[in-house]
């Protein structure tokens, strides 16, 4: 509906530009289509209808052209303190006020040189009107008193300046412990749920496959929870991205439009956004992270669930469901045994451990 406008607007606009073509042709004195006669209304309706045929044409790209400039502009524009946003449009204003008044004694002078200082003064004096304000804000917010200055919550803003949007990706809402991590109150700043998100998750919840349909309906259930029974923020974000397909790609665009970061437990999308510098808050490396640190040479309580890969292991699992390989502990498959460690190894997928029964190692002593 708004194209089907923006053209009609824009053949007006050409028709216009027609009309006022044969019009600057007849103050030039190079052809007057009136003088014509019946003819002259034919050929000025004529011009006028071609121009506007020719801007009808033309119209895909000019209002490609002008989506362009309004994400620009739009981008930009919320790189920009309100403070600077206020601040920028009063000076403007009394900038244009103080060339106005200084213009006025030039008229006097002559209509031209008039007009020309005017439009010297104009752009001066509006550009002065935004750059001094801005670079001087705190001495203006300050003299004037519009903002009383309080250094403590001067420091709690910045604080709260630091925190972005979070955006969530369907992997980490089917998974379920972002409700939980918002719970605590470790997520700073509010949730982002992009619309073609909670498409996918609604696609994927009609879905044939019952395990699918499962997973999809435990993630609307999980933002229902996040909604209703968590204090925190949460946005849904109506931006569709139509020329990307990928949702994946639709969600690191998303997370460069408002700066925010990616909560995802993904690992080829977190790698993904590492390449074109967008920040990821990977789930599974925060349960990493908090998993308790265990060291070479602890004691450990375990119950041997199976053997290994290699020949005399067993395996055993922390309740965080860290692996623990125990050498010579098939022999053990069954029963809960003292281990000693001996090494830990950091992997992409975890935490590994690695021990020997503690009776094996009293016997070596």
């Amino acid at each position: 509906m708004a194209d089907k406008i923006a053209k009609s607007v824009i053949t007006l606009i050409g028709i216009l530009i027609g009309y006022g073509i044969l019009t600057a042709l007849k103050v030039l004195k190079v052809f007057d289509a009136s003088a014509l006669g019946l003819w002259g209304l034919f050929v000025i309706i004529g011009v006028s209808l071609i121009s506007g045929i020719i801007f009808l044409f033309m119209s895909p790209y000019f209002i490609k052209r002008g989506k362009r400039f309004v994400h620009f502009f739009e981008t930009e524009l919320q790189k920009i303190p309100a403070l600077d946003i206020i601040l920028g449009s009063v000076g403007l204003i009394v900038g244009l006020v103080i060339a106005y008044l200084l213009s006025q004694p030039f008229y006097k002078m002559g209509p031209y040189l008039g007009v020309i200082v005017s439009i010297v003064l104009y752009l001066i004096f509006g550009y002065l009107g935004i750059k001094v304000p801005t670079r001087k804000r705190e001495d203006f917010t300050s003299s004037l008193g519009v903002f009383k200055r309080n250094p403590a919550k001067e420091r709690i803003g910045k604080i709260a300046s630091k925190s972005c949007p979070k955006i969530l990706d369907t992997s980490v809402i089917i998974d379920g412990r972002i409700a939980d991590i918002c719970k605590t109150g470790f997520i700073e700043g509010p949730l982002i749920i992009p619309e073609f998100v909670l498409e996918e998750l609604q696609h994927i919840a009609d879905s044939s496959d019952s395990l699918k349909r499962n997973r999809g309906r435990r993630g609307l259930d999980i933002l229902n929870k996040i909604q209703k029974e968590l204090d925190i923020e949460v946005i849904i974000h109506d931006k569709k991205f139509d020329d990307i397909q990928e949702v994946d790609s639709k969600l690191l665009k998303l997370a460069q439009l408002i700066k925010g970061k990616v909560i995802t437990n993904d690992y080829n999308l977190n790698k993904v956004a590492e390449v074109q510098g967008i920040d990821v808050l990977n789930i599974n490396e925060l349960a990493n992270a908090v998993k308790p640190v265990v060291l070479p040479g602890e004691e450990m309580i375990v119950q041997v669930i199976r053997d290994g890969k290699e020949s005399g292991q067993g395996l055993a699992y922390l309740d965080d469901g860290t692996m623990i390989v125990v050498e010579g502990g098939k022999k053990h498959i069954g029963d809960t045994i003292g281990v000693l460690v001996t090494s830990v190894l950091q992997t992409s997928a975890g935490r590994m451990i690695f021990a020997k029964p503690k009776s094996a190692v009293d016997r070596a002593v």
